[in-house]
């Protein structure tokens, strides 16, 4: 599945807009629409403004990309924890059960079943 709003999904909402609210009152509720995203706009910038401000030269020091919460890896956390003081080698991970499933029923095996799970 692909992301972004492509021309062919502003067009089908443009239609189910169209038949919701009807074309009397779609003119106003698109003005609307509008000004609520200009003022999300504004909020946006004067927060990194502010924040740009406070921070003062430092602000452009910040590697934002390794602030991003989709970087988190709960799995790697647990294991540089657990892994030995000194120690500069991490363990390999283990397979995901998921995984482990996959590629037994590639093999042609049957996957593990838990008779205590339901």
């Amino acid at each position: 599945m692909g992301s972004g709003i492509t021309f062919d999904k502003l067009v089908v909402i443009g239609i189910i807009a169209l038949i919701l609210i009807g074309p009397d009152r779609l003119p106003r509720y698109a003005a609307r629409l509008g000004e609520w995203a200009r003022q999300l706009r504004d909020f946006v910038n004067g927060a990194r403004d502010r924040l740009k401000e406070e921070m003062g030269p430092d602000f452009d020091d910040v590697d934002w990309k390794q602030l991003d919460p989709r970087q988190y890896d709960p799995r790697r956390i647990i294991r540089e924890a657990l892994q030995e003081p000194g120690s500069t080698t991490v363990a390999p991970a283990r397979e995901s059960a998921y995984a482990q499933r996959q590629r037994l029923l590639k093999e042609g095996r049957p996957a593990p079943f838990d008779s205590e799970a339901t």
